[in-house]
């Protein structure tokens, strides 16, 4: 048995949502390591760098959010879902973004689920809770080994 545990990749630029996701995951108690990727170019360098089903940095769920420099999220997103380890990997989708082109594009490509941010950090807390309840705790993801949950 392995003793790693997957980690969580979160695709996240702006400063103020990457504290907030992260003192909601400490206030919730997740206790998978968190990967954090600040463009859509990082991610997909991540991806390029972690792409064997046995690579432990293979995350248990990415949060991507859409607006990203660089590359933007349904570019990250067309190319995950394109190969054929990342396709596997549950995807959601953490943005601000209401437009449904976002939405229909994401879900187009083969997001997992698509969630607008709330603004306010209780609002906040309360999704990511919901998130580890379902994504971390109750979901069954390929490449699952030994994860913290």
């Amino acid at each position: 048995m392995n003793t790693w545990v997957r980690p969580i990749l979160l695709v996240e630029d702006n400063p103020m949502d990457l504290d907030f996701t992260f003192q909601a995951f400490k206030e919730h108690g997740v206790a998978n390591p968190i990967v954090v990727c600040r463009d859509g170019e990082e991610a997909l360098q991540y991806m390029e760098e972690h792409h064997l089903p046995t690579d432990s940095r293979v995350p248990i769920l990415v949060l991507l959010d859409l607006r990203l420099p660089k590359v933007d999220g349904i570019e990250v997103l067309r190319q995950a879902r394109n190969h054929p380890v990342w396709k596997q990997v549950p995807i959601v989708v953490l943005t601000t973004s209401r437009e449904n082109t976002d939405i229909e594009a994401a879900y187009r490509l083969g997001v997992n689920s698509y969630i607008v941010k709330p603004v306010d950090f209780p609002a906040f807390a309360e999704v990511v809770k919901t998130i580890k309840v379902y994504w971390v705790l109750t979901n069954e993801p390929p490449f699952r080994e030994n994860n913290a949950r």
